[in-house]
């Protein structure tokens, strides 16, 4: 492949060299040469000394990724198949388990390639492509993974549409087409999933530590509810741990039959716990006017999401989501607060949580705090992309 030159900006020499994979549009001298996404790009400081090769691919992030910073290594089908062999040698351990069969095995910027994510279900793995320019390296990231441990099938999601949303198609790519729901398991838990139906699956993988926390530590005899439950996998992971009810709460009409299905692969009679499709919060005024209240409120809501009456935003609104389950949560219970929104660091998540609670005139502890999991592997240089925080916090009386 040919490569075009692109002179770095001497303002964002430093943040690149110190390991900062990312491509800002504000970095590259002139954008113009950049026509047609997955062009490769050798990248020169302003006196013409080689800095990196990446490629031009958009997204929300950037205007593209830095993939070596070895000027003899190129970017070339043995690139590909180097980098995704290395992180299936990180996950080792997971492909041994016996009680998950579902993990992430290639995380984007953290192994190497920004823009693209690999997942494994199973024997069947996944591609996501986040931009147009990563997708042009397709054939190599496939011949790559038709040798790696299991391999059954191979599926993509396109999430790199002018929107930013998923790409309709048919997501199979090689291999044999598997049958639907597929059972996974994660730490013993099973999942039912979808690889052909969407860009979501059914289970969200970078919470596996923090399912396993609920239900191994804090859900036996208690009440939990499952706010923005989507399929319930909290809710499963609770029930199983012991709680005596869960409540899940999803405005999707589809977190009905789905949850039903989550707790039905693992033995629940579901008819013992609540599935709700209605909007978190006329939920949280529903419990407020009927006195409800409960040891566990687990807030995971989308960094942004829009309903007919209110529009929640992560980074405007978290602390008045958190009040509202301080509200409606026992003396002595938990909240599980969580969000994947890559704008904002634990510490000022945290700084929404002393809010809300000196706010609502409560003490609080904070138990334990989690990250993603070592299957996401992140880097330290690029720290939006360790975007999940979770924070155990406990209401003190």
């Amino acid at each position: 492949m040919n490569e075009l030159k692109v002179t770095i900006n001497d303002s964002h020499i430093k943040k690149i060299k110190s390991g900062s994979p990312l491509l800002e549009k504000e970095a590259i001298q002139n954008i113009k040469p950049l026509k047609e996404e997955g062009m490769l790009l050798s990248l020169v400081d302003t006196r013409g000394n080689f800095i990196g090769r990446g490629y031009y691919g958009r997204q929300n992030k950037g205007y593209g990724w830095i993939l070596t910073r070895s000027e003899h290594e190129a970017i070339d089908s043995m690139f590909f198949l180097g980098r995704i062999h290395q992180a299936i040698n990180h996950r080792n351990s997971y492909f041994e388990s016996n009680d998950t069969t579902a993990f992430r095995v290639f995380n984007g910027e953290g192994d190497g390639v920004g823009g693209l994510t690999i997942d494994y279900y199973h024997g069947y793995y996944v591609m996501t492509w986040y931009s147009e320019g990563v997708y042009r390296f397709r054939d190599w990231v496939i011949e790559a993974l038709q040798s790696a441990p299991n391999f059954k099938g191979l599926y993509e999601k396109k999430r790199f549409n002018k929107k930013g949303t998923y790409v309709e198609d048919d997501d199979f790519v090689t291999g044999d087409r598997g049958e639907f729901p597929l059972l996974v398991l994660e730490n013993g838990i099973q999942f039912a999933v979808y690889l052909n139906d969407g860009p979501m699956v059914g289970v969200f993988l970078d919470q596996k530590e923090v399912r396993k926390k609920i239900r191994d530590s804090y859900a036996e005899g208690k009440t939990v509810l499952n706010t923005f439950s989507y399929t319930g996998a909290f809710s499963v992971a609770a029930a199983l741990g012991g709680a005596t009810k869960t409540t899940s709460v999803d405005l999707a009409n589809r977190s009905l039959p789905k949850t039903i299905e989550q707790f039905s692969v693992n033995g629940i009679d579901y008819e013992a716990h609540d599935i709700v499709v209605m909007d978190v919060f006329k939920y949280f005024n529903y419990a407020k006017r009927k006195d409800l209240s409960f040891d566990i409120v687990i807030l995971d809501p989308p960094s942004f999401a829009r309903s007919k009456k209110h529009t929640f935003s992560a980074q405007k609104d978290y602390t008045s989501l958190l009040q509202e389950a301080i509200q409606i949560t026992e003396d002595n219970g938990v909240i599980v607060a969580s969000t994947n929104c890559s704008t904002f660091g634990m510490k000022k998540f945290k700084g929404f949580i002393d809010q809300a609670f000196k706010k609502e005139g409560y003490r609080y502890k904070i138990e334990e705090s989690y990250s993603l999991p070592p299957d996401f592997k992140t880097t330290k240089a690029f720290p939006e992309g360790n975007y999940l925080k979770v924070v155990f916090v406990r209401k003190l009386i």
